[in-house]
C-alpha cells in the first residue's frame, strides 16, 4: 500500500510546490544579530513567569494573522509587556518562522524583568513597564559588517539609498525598502530596509529612523551595516537580502492549474482510501482465521496435558455455576468458588469466547505461563493466577506485599518457596509456617545458620517470630487484609501489637484428585451453539 500511494503522492506534492506562492520560498532570516537581557530580578517569579508565558502566546497568535502582536498580562511589578513584529518583506509564514525562533531565545532571560531579541527577520521584546511608544533608549547600537568596501561610489549609493528609506517609511506604516544602483558597475547596487514598529506615530518614526541611520552611516565603509534602536531597524548591504515581492502572474492559468491538482488530489485519495479498506478487511479476515486455529490449539493443549476435568464433576463443585458461588468477572469470563468431593476449595474460570479473537489472547496466556520454572514462580498445573487477578481480571498493589511477605519467611528459614518440576509434591513454605504459627512451633522453621543457641537474649528470638508474623500478615488469601507496604516496613521497625493473620491462600496438592478426560469433556469446536466453552481449566494457587 506503501508504494502504491508513494508516486501519487510525490506528484501532489510536486503540484502544490508549484503552485505556492513566490513569498514562500524567500528567506524568513532568523539570524539572531543582537540579544539581551536586563538588569532587574523578578519581584515574584511564579506570578511574572505565568503573565510571560500568556503574553507569549497572545502575541503569537496575533503575528499568525498579521506579523505582530503586542499584549500586557498583569498588573504592578509582575505585569508583562510584549511586542513582536516582523519587517515588511516577510511573508506570513516566514513571519512565524523568525518569530518563533525569537520566542524560543527570549526565556532565556529569566529571572530578569526584561528582553530584547534583534533577528534579520523580525523583533521581539518582553519587560515589566510599557515600553511601546519609545523609539530611542541608552542600549541602541549599530553592528557593521567585516569586508571593507573602499569603493566611494558604492558608499555614494548607500548613503542615497538610506535616505530615500528614511524619508519613505514614516508615510508607509514605518516600512520602507530602498535600491540605488552603483555607478560604474554592471550590477551592483546599495539596497536598505528601513523598519519602525507599528506602535510608534509617524513623528516618532521618523526621529528614531534619523538617529538610526546616522549612527548606521558609521559603518562606512563596511559593505554592510544595521542600527538596532528601541523604536525601529535599518540594515544596508551590497547583498540583496530582501524578500521579492510578490508576483501577480496569469490568474486565469493559474485557476485552471489549481483546478487540475485539486482534481488529481481527489483522485489519488479516493484510490488510496479504495486500496487501504481492501487491505484492512483482508487483515480482519486473517485474524478470524487465526482466533479459529488458536481456539483448536487451546483445545489440543489442554486435552494432551490432561489439564482437563470433567464438566459433571466441575458443574457438581459449583453448584451449576451458582451466581451465590461467583467470585467475579475476569478478562475472559466468570469465576466462581467451588468445593470438589474431597472438601478442597477451587477456583473455576468459565471461559466465554463470543469472539474467537480472544481465543488467541488466551492461548498465548496458557503458553507462556506452561513453560516458565522459575524459582519465584509456580508451575502451571492447571492454569495459574494470583487470586486477586483471578477474582477481578486485574493485579493490585498488595501482589507485591504478598511477595515481600514470602521473601521475609524465605530470610528467617533460609528456605526457598520453590519448586521444580522432579522434586515430590509438598507443602509450601508459606503453608509450612502458617501450620507451624498454628501450632506456636515457628522456632522449628529457624535457619540453624543463624546460631540462635549462642545468644541468650530472649528478645533476639521474639524479634525473629515477629518477622515471620509480618511475612504471615503479608501472605493473607484476603489481598483487602495484607498491610500496604510502607505499614509493613512500619511494623518491622516500630514494636507496636502485631494483629492476628488470616491464613494464606493455599491447597494441599497431595490430596489433589487424577486429572481424567476419559468422560464427556465438553469441547468449543464440538458445542459451538453453547454460550460458553467448558473446557475449563483448574487453578490452583500456590504463594510465589
Amino acid at each position: 500500500m506503501k508504494r502504491a500511494i508513494l508516486v501519487p503522492s510525490i506528484t501532489i506534492t510536486t503540484l502544490v510546490i508549484l503552485l505556492l506562492p513566490d513569498a514562500l520560498f524567500a528567506d524568513p532570516r532568523a539570524q539572531t544579530i543582537n540579544f539581551r537581557c536586563g538588569n532587574i530580578l523578578e519581584h515574584n517569579t511564579t506570578i511574572f513567569a505565568s503573565n510571560f508565558v500568556a503574553n507569549m502566546e497572545n502575541i503569537s497568535d496575533q503575528v499568525r494573522t498579521s506579523g505582530f502582536g503586542i499584549a500586557v498580562t498583569g498588573s504592578g511589578p509582575d505585569a508583562n509587556y510584549g511586542l513582536a513584529q516582523c519587517f515588511g518583506d516577510l511573508s506570513l509564514v516566514d513571519c512565524v518562522l523568525c518569530s518563533s525562533q525569537a520566542r524560543s531565545v527570549l526565556p532565556q532571560c529569566y529571572p530578569w524583568t526584561s528582553g530584547t531579541i534583534y533577528l534579520d527577520g523580525c523583533f521581539m521584546r518582553s519587560d515589566n513597564y510599557s515600553f511601546f511608544e519609545e523609539y530611542t533608549g541608552p542600549n541602541d547600537h549599530i553592528v557593521c559588517g567585516n569586508i571593507t568596501r573602499d569603493n566611494s561610489a558604492f558608499q555614494e549609493s548607500a548613503r542615497q539609498a538610506i535616505s530615500e528609506a528614511v524619508s519613505a517609511a514614516p508615510n508607509n506604516n514605518g516600512y520602507a525598502r530602498a535600491r540605488v544602483a552603483v555607478s560604474g558597475t554592471a550590477n551592483e547596487s546599495a539596497y536598505v530596509l528601513a523598519n519602525c514598529w507599528r506602535t510608534l506615530s509617524a513623528s516618532s518614526c521618523r526621529a528614531c529612523l534619523e538617529n538610526a541611520s546616522a549612527s548606521m552611516l558609521g559603518c562606512l565603509p563596511s559593505s554592510e551595516g544595521r542600527a538596532l534602536n528601541t523604536g525601529c531597524f535599518m540594515r544596508y548591504s551590497n547583498i540583496d537580502f530582501l524578500n521579492p515581492i510578490p508576483r501577480n502572474g496569469n490568474s486565469r492559468g493559474r485557476v485552471m492549474v489549481i483546478g487540475l491538482a485539486v482534481a488529481s488530489a481527489a483522485s489519488v485519495l479516493i484510490i488510496g482510501a479504495v486500496i487501504g479498506v481492501y487491505i484492512w478487511r483482508q487483515r480482519i479476515i486473517q485474524k478470524k482465521r487465526k482466533g479459529s486455529s488458536d481456539v483448536k490449539k487451546l483445545v489440543k493443549t489442554l486435552h494432551d496435558s490432561s489439564l482437563n476435568f470433567k464438566y459433571a464433576t466441575l458443574e457438581k463443585a459449583t453448584g451449576s455455576f451458582d451466581e451465590a458461588n461467583k467470585l467475579g468477572h475476569g478478562g475472559f469470563g466468570a469465576v466462581y468458588k467451588g468445593v470438589l468431593q474431597d472438601g478442597r476449595e477451587i477456583a473455576v474460570k468459565r471461559l466465554f469466547f463470543n469472539n474467537k479473537n480472544r481465543a488467541g489472547d488466551f492461548y498465548n496466556e496458557v503458553n507462556i505461563i506452561s513453560s516458565v520454572d522459575h524459582k519465584n514462580l509456580v508451575r502451571l498445573l492447571g492454569g495459574y493466577m494470583a487470586p486477586e487477578y483471578l477474582a477481578h481480571g486485574q493485579l493490585t498493589e498488595k501482589a507485591d506485599v504478598y511477595s515481600f511477605g514470602v521473601l521475609l519467611l524465605e530470610i528467617v528459614t533460609g528456605r526457598e518457596n520453590n519448586r521444580s518440576k522432579t522434586t515430590e509434591y509438598s507443602d509450601s513454605l508459606v503453608t509450612t509456617a502458617w501450620k507451624h504459627f498454628q501450632r506456636r512451633t515457628v522456632e522449628e522453621l529457624f535457619d540453624p545458620n543463624l546460631m540462635l543457641h549462642n545468644y541468650h537474649n530472649i528478645n533476639i528470638k521474639n524479634e525473629i517470630l515477629r518477622v515471620v508474623h509480618i511475612g504471615l500478615l503479608c501472605t493473607q488469601e484476603s489481598p483487602s487484609l495484607r498491610p500496604f507496604m510502607s505499614k509493613a516496613l512500619e511494623m518491622l521497625v516500630n514494636g507496636e501489637q502485631l494483629p492476628e493473620p488470616t491464613r494464606p491462600p493455599f491447597i494441599d496438592e497431595n490430596t489433589m484428585e487424577l486429572y481424567d478426560t476419559s468422560e464427556n469433556t465438553l469441547s468449543p469446536l464440538e458445542h459451538e451453539n453453547v454460550a460458553s466453552v467448558a473446557g475449563i481449566s483448574h487453578s490452583i494457587f500456590f504463594p510465589r
